[in-house]
């Protein structure tokens, strides 16, 4: 049933009706959107994150030269601060970019009083933050993947030398050619450069290099950029407001509604031509706890349950319509499948104990996989709100095949008990508990969070090992530390997401491409077969040649398994009747950009 509600939903059949509101609203309040986190931020300079929450906030705040219009599917890039699609020549190698005069950063101290211009030497500089090693980017492999000509040398020198990275040195990989354009040339082709990199205002919007400068070691504090919201307050892991900047551009709604989805297109007949962002403030709230948020949402003090926990689908949205004492309040529901992929492990190829690349250890991991019940988490987790994972690359991604199976999704315990009696992982000492090849104690560790969904994760973990004679224990953190000890190769094993930031599937396989260890690589994979077959598809236009390479490269990672791959979530959102305009768009981080509120629908419900 699932499988066909994402078709119904790549349809834009799906989803209520808008609830009305006037195109010229008058300045009946303040217009205010109130919602929550369930993890919390880990700050807000773009070139230091990874991790979605934070990237939500900044893609308010920073403007990438790109954007995709948020309600048209297909999926469709428009211009943002750019005038226009860039130039693309000499085979995929050269994108030149022509920025818009008149574009400022909002206003602040690091400024000294003056209105200061959004220029293409923004662009360079921020795309050279990346490498600088200070900053230790996680998205750094995003760049030197498109070998961006001289900049991973530059990387190199200011290493070798223990020198500041030399910001004012000329290169060709990313070159202003004057005050409103710069070029980005690569020393390979890269196809779709311009449709992830230049799209993603929450990590390659433009900074200006005096605020960098002038908040040093705080910067991650003091998000300064050209886009519609600004942050107003900051209490860490508690509360995040942004508020309208007042400064922001002349923009209009004008997004292109498909012909077949009757609600996308009431929204943007109702919404056109209004001044943009239609909200004076976003109120984020981090509730950890799924219960708490729920009951906010229905008590009116959120304005949006996005992403609906699962444990609620089964009383709000039965058999995946909203229920009928929920639609009486005039809330509704966008359902949308996301574009990613649920990691239910993450094995350290590092660490001695899980990682490797010989037979045994591959089989120790094999066994994991197919001890653990994917199956089990999709029903009684998440209530059914995925569907099964066969490789790493999600629906509404290039190169998602739907028709392909794998090992990948396959629960066999009995698989599992024979591959680890095979390699020699045997109870040898008789306390039910299985002991490495060699005899020495074999234990596994999972870092997890302590929030419920998680608690719910770990407990399946503990199930399905002891099924097979596997001792697991679990090392709770918060989510923010365990992403930095993930990231420095300390844990063993984790559960994340990963979500795409555009609709192309290398974004997947990038999590096992080994000179992203750090990065995207989370598993610090690293197998020459399968970095090549990277490399090959990356370099690639679209099309059945790249797909069959992709699936090739899908597959060594099902067969090596330095991931368990669980599943690809369904995204539920409720809105109150007071909330327009939304719909979800997987690579629209910023959708409070395009989102009103009525005050006075809002103010009634509160009284």
């Amino acid at each position: 049933m699932i499988r066909a509600l994402v078709l119904l939903l790549l349809t834009g059949a799906a989803g209520a009706a808008v609830a009305q509101a006037p195109a010229d609203p008058p300045p009946d309040g303040p217009r205010v959107l109130r919602y929550a986190f369930p993890i919390a931020e880990t700050g807000f300079d773009p070139i230091q994150l990874s991790d979605l929450y934070s990237r939500t906030v900044t893609a308010g705040i920073f403007e990438a030269p790109l954007a995709f219009d948020y309600l048209s599917r297909p999926f469709r890039m428009k211009p943002l601060t750019a005038v226009a699609l860039p130039e693309i020549e000499d085979d995929f190698r050269s994108f030149t970019f022509r920025i818009r005069p008149g574009i400022y950063f909002a206003d602040d101290p690091a400024f000294k009083g003056r209105k200061r211009e959004l220029v293409a030497a923004d662009y360079v500089y921020s795309l050279k933050r990346h490498y600088d090693p200070r900053f230790n980017s996680p998205n750094l492999y995003l760049l030197e993947n498109a070998r961006l000509l001289g900049l991973s040398e530059l990387r190199k020198q200011a290493i070798a030398a223990k020198q500041p990275f030399p910001y004012d040195t000329e290169v060709e990989g990313a070159k202003v050619l004057d005050r409103y354009t710069f070029r980005v040339r690569m020393a390979e082709p890269a196809p779709r450069f311009h449709q992830g990199l230049m799209t993603d205002s929450s990590v390659f919007g433009a900074m200006a290099r005096e605020v960098v400068e002038f908040y040093g070691d705080k910067i991650m504090e003091h998000p300064v950029g050209t886009g519609p919201f600004r942050l107003a307050e900051w209490r860490r892991s508690s509360k995040i407001v942004l508020e309208r900047n007042p400064g922001f551009r002349d923009l209009r709604y004008a997004e292109q509604a498909p012909a077949d989805d009757p609600r996308s297109q009431e929204i943007a007949r109702r919404l056109a031509g209004r001044r943009l962002p239609l909200l004076d403030r976003v109120e984020i709230s981090i509730v950890e706890e799924v219960q708490p948020r729920w009951l906010s949402f229905l008590n009116g003090q959120f304005d949006m349950m996005e992403r609906l926990p699962n444990e609620f689908a089964p009383q709000a949205i039965p058999n995946n319509k909203l229920a009928p004492n929920l639609a009486k309040r005039g809330i509704t529901m966008d359902q949308s499948p996301l574009v990613d992929i649920t990691l239910a492990a993450l094995f350290n190829q590092d660490n001695p104990v899980i990682g490797g690349y010989t037979p045994p250890k591959v089989a120790l991991r094999r066994a994991i996989a197919l001890a653990y019940d994917s199956g089990e988490e999709i029903r009684l987790l998440r209530k059914g709100q995925a569907i099964p994972a066969q490789t790493a690359i999600a629906p509404l991604a290039f190169g998602y095949n739907p028709a392909l199976k794998t090992s990948m999704s396959d629960h066999d315990p009995a698989r599992a008990r024979a591959l680890l009696d095979m390699y020699g992982y045997v109870d040898r000492d008789g306390d039910g508990w299985r002991e490495q090849p060699d005899g020495s104690p074999l234990t596994l560790e999972y870092a997890s969070q302590p929030d419920q969904l998680s608690r719910q994760l770990t407990e399946l973990w503990q199930k399905n090992m002891k099924a097979v004679g596997l001792r697991i224990v679990f090392k709770i953190a918060k989510w923010p530390e365990n992403l930095k000890a993930s990231r420095s190769g300390k844990l063993m094993m984790w559960g994340v997401g990963w979500s795409a930031a555009s609709p192309d599937g290398d974004t997947f396989l990038a999590l096992a491409y080994g000179p992203n260890k750090g990065g995207a690589n989370h598993a610090r994979f690293d197998l020459p077969a399968f970095n090549e077959l990277y490399i090959k598809q990356n370099k690639m236009p679209d099309g059945p040649e790249r797909q069959q390479v992709m699936e090739e490269a899908s597959k060594l990672m099902v067969a090596y398994v330095p991931y368990k791959l669980s599943a690809h979530r369904i995204a539920t959102d409720l809105m109150q009747p007071w909330v327009i305009g939304f719909r979800r768009n997987p690579f629209v981080r910023e959708f409070y950009k395009y989102v009103d509120v009525d005050p006075a629908l809002q103010r009634g419900a509160a009284q």
